[in-house]
């Protein structure tokens, strides 16, 4: 009789939340993408220094988490409707791109530039390649009012959200105003962008004691940190300086980096070090992805084939590492990726796309 009553209350708790799950799909809400105040909620990373961005000026709530994402994976930001944030940013990619060398804007325009992936953002103090950018709160408007990528006004953005049928609604529950402004916009988009902290890669558990490392990860990292630690400074892996690594440059993008920022003639060829966390998977390499994979860009640093010009002191001869030992850092590279963070269901795109 226990048995009997036991195994009828389990089935009708699997019918009662089955309906639950098929009451809030109907009704528009998939559990799944659910955002709570736990989900918000930011904790810095053991070992990480303090956040760049001031996250007191826009504090993350789940409903401004939740428009942030609803723009991020919209293409109502470009002109023609055909291209978002998304399109893009990957997520399976850490949020870069894998598809091309250069990023793809509206009617298959193609830029000048590698899709950089988005990861820690908040520690990032500059944007863009070429740190064109300073601010989180800004960096959309770029690919946005960008003429090959989303060629659209913020103007007509406004627009086109003001008459949405979700996007009042939205922005009055993020923000308690009714008004839709570029500003509100943007806050939405930092909010889930700094949510994007990847912290959990083979690296960090190591790093905690969790495991230990495997010989060839131990030599590697023991090779990284003796050739590559000065620019890909740990835990972020990046300075977040700019750096001329002896690239010759590709005359028909005609891209001199940081120049175009300063005009300096130093800055030519300089652009910012990348971070190397889930470097495994956000090929291809360099600002314009001439590299296809790992070996090719330790090569460039092994050979010392370096262009002439303003190459940075630190890359001015070769690093010298024979095959195996660019193995055994390959192996060490490889412990960077973060699958928590490529498979967090906070950032999976609800419209399915």
């Amino acid at each position: 009789m226990t048995y009997h009553f036991s195994r009828i209350l389990r089935v009708g708790l699997l019918l009662a939340m089955a309906y639950l799950v098929l009451a809030a799909v109907e009704s528009g809400e998939n559990p799944f993408f659910r955002i709570t105040k736990k989900d918000v909620r930011l904790r810095k990373p053991a070992g990480f220094p303090a956040p760049v961005y001031d996250l007191s000026k826009n504090r993350i709530t789940p409903a401004g988490f939740v428009l942030g994402r609803k723009l991020f994976y919209d293409p109502i930001l470009s002109r023609d409707s055909s291209t978002s944030c998304g399109s893009c940013h990957q997520r399976i990619a850490a949020f870069g791109h894998i598809d091309h060398k250069l990023s793809h804007g509206i009617n298959g325009l193609i830029g000048t530039r590698n899709v950089p992936a988005l990861q820690n953002l908040i520690w990032q103090p500059n944007f863009m390649w070429d740190g064109g950018i300073n601010h989180l709160d800004v960096q959309p408007i770029a690919p946005i009012t960008n003429a090959t990528e989303m060629d659209e006004s913020l103007a007509h953005v406004l627009e086109k959200l003001r008459r949405h049928p979700e996007y009042p609604r939205l922005f009055r529950k993020a923000f308690h105003q009714k008004e839709i402004s570029t500003a509100l916009m943007m806050k939405a988009l930092s909010q889930f962008l700094a949510l994007m902290v990847s912290d959990s890669a083979r690296y960090d558990l190591y790093q905690s004691g969790a495991l230990e490392f495997t010989p060839a990860e131990t030599q590697g990292l023991a090779l990284f940190r003796q050739h590559c630690a000065e620019c890909h400074r740990e835990p972020l892996f990046s300075d977040f300086s700019y750096r001329n690594i002896g690239l010759k440059p590709d005359t028909a993008l005609a891209d001199y980096g940081r120049f175009k920022i300063t005009g300096l003639p130093q800055d030519s060829m300089r652009f910012r070090v990348p971070s190397l966390r889930n470097v495994e998977i956000t090929y291809p390499y360099m600002h314009d992805g001439r590299f296809r994979n790992l070996k090719q860009v330790l090569a460039h640093y092994a050979e010392g084939n370096f262009y002439t010009g303003w190459v940075d002191p630190s890359v001015k001869k070769s690093i010298g590492l024979t095959v195996t030992e660019q193995q055994d850092l390959i192996v060490f590279l490889k412990t960077l990726t973060d699958r928590k963070f490529t498979y967090d269901r906070r950032f999976v795109d609800p419209s399915g796309n």
